[in-house]
């Protein structure tokens, strides 16, 4: 084999060992419609399956456009999207969001927001949902609610009311999770 053909070969060898494991490449993402991060040959830090992954995603703001569903919340489903992309099993995946302060408007069943905007539909339902099928715990803060003057019963059903956000997001830290703000 000429050397030509051989330093080729050993280039692109070279290359693929920069790629993520063949099982990380493609697999069936658990937030569907959302993307994961693009791999970057090289890259340093990837999400390792053998870690347990504990974050808590603090959500306080809303969206900019009440048809868009809360920045915060697609940041989540990247997050999930790419440990499950790099292998990171759904049991090392321990993930929870609290919202509060103005994404708590954003918790309400469908007919609640569309009362409160002119008959459009809730932009983050849908995102609310395929997080919590994909395992993510999903509170909200239960004084945003009571100063909202938002009933309850009308926070979608995926999502646990607290007391306060502020004793969630302690308690969860506590134990182990760590915090990442939007």
């Amino acid at each position: 084999m000429p050397v030509r053909r051989v330093l080729i070969l050993l280039a692109l060898f070279a290359s693929l060992a920069d790629l993520p494991p063949a099982s990380a490449q493609n697999p069936p993402l658990p937030v569907p419609g959302y993307p994961a991060v693009v791999s970057v040959p090289g890259a340093h830090n990837a999400p390792d399956p053998g870690k347990t992954y504990k974050v808590v995603f603090d959500i306080g703001h809303k969206s900019d456009a009440p048809d868009q569903p809360l920045p915060g919340l697609l940041m989540v489903a990247k997050y999930v999207n790419t440990l499950a992309q790099y292998g990171v099993p759904a049991s090392h995946r321990d993930i929870a969001v609290v919202f509060h302060q103005e994404a708590v408007a954003s918790t309400v069943d469908n007919d609640t927001w569309k009362a409160a905007h002119n008959g459009a539909d809730n932009p983050s339902i849908a995102l609310i949902q395929a997080l919590a099928k994909a395992g993510v715990a999903l509170h909200v803060c239960g004084q945003g609610v009571a100063r909202g003057h938002i009933d309850p019963k009308t926070i979608q059903p995926e999502i646990e009311v607290d007391v306060w956000a502020l004793t969630t997001l302690i308690d969860l830290q506590q134990q182990g999770y760590i915090r990442v703000g939007d």
